[in-house]
């Protein structure tokens, strides 16, 4: 690992981003100073890379719109690649408030878990101003449900993006068994199969600051059947020996 660079890595994936990473990146640098920042630029149309850099954030641009979950994958081989222990990941549209990354990071850096959940629906939660419409809400409670039932621990957030994690998540986060497309309820199940703890954290979210959303018209319905079978095929997947060596 570069002697210059800190053990920890904050990661934005970020599709148009530009007028809300500022604001983002400077609440990152006041909760937690001791990491890095890298934005991952998905292609976007707008100023996002400018606006990053110009925050103070390392930036890859990719030369065309991945997706979510690639962009994500990028960020995690780069991290791996560079040698950080530890690595959190958040939204770039201001959804994910960044006072709560040291609370995420605690319970990692503590060895307490692998993974760390930041939950905006747990028994704890923290106030914000994030409401999901009916049919999103009750498709994350179909999916918290299925999950607790799968890994036998109560989930209330399976679909959370504000994460922290330990190198060996971001090994398996790495690998080609990561799922790219949709990233969700499928690897906290298949994490929990290979042995990792996974612990929630109260969180507060608020409102999409973009009004961009991953899941909405066909798309929703795509997510919803693509999840379902990817949990199926995690169910039943063999592990590779070697990603938990």
């Amino acid at each position: 690992m570069d002697k210059n660079r800190k053990d920890t890595l904050v990661l934005i994936p970020a599709f148009n981003e530009g007028k809300n990473l500022r604001e983002v990146i400077s609440g990152i640098r006041q909760s937690c100073p001791e990491a890095d920042i890298l934005v991952i630029n998905d292609g976007s149309l707008d100023n996002t890379s400018e606006a990053a850099i110009k925050a103070g954030a390392e930036v890859i641009n990719l030369s065309f719109k991945l997706g979510y979950g690639a962009a994500l994958q990028t960020g995690f081989k780069y991290a791996l690649h560079k040698g950080y222990k530890y690595l959190l990941q958040m939204d770039g549209d201001g959804q994910h408030d960044s006072a709560y990354l040291q609370n995420l990071l605690h319970p990692v850096k503590s060895g307490e878990t692998d993974l760390a959940i930041g939950s905006r629906f747990s028994s704890e939660r923290e106030k914000g101003t994030y409401k999901a419409g009916f049919m999103k809400r009750t498709g994350m409670k179909i999916f918290a449900a299925i999950t607790s039932v799968l890994i036998r621990q109560k989930i209330t957030d399976a679909t959370s993006g504000y994460q922290a994690m330990n190198s060996k998540v971001l090994k398996i986060y790495s690998s080609d068994i990561y799922p790219v497309d949709f990233p969700d309820a499928d690897v906290l199940i298949m994490l929990h199969r290979m042995g990792f703890r996974i612990q929630e954290v109260p969180v507060a979210m608020h409102q999409n600051g973009s009004n961009q959303y991953m899941h909405r018209g066909m798309v929703s319905f795509y997510y919803v059947f693509k999840m379902l079978l990817s949990i199926f095929v995690d169910s039943l997947r063999k592990i590779p020996k070697e990603l938990l060596s």
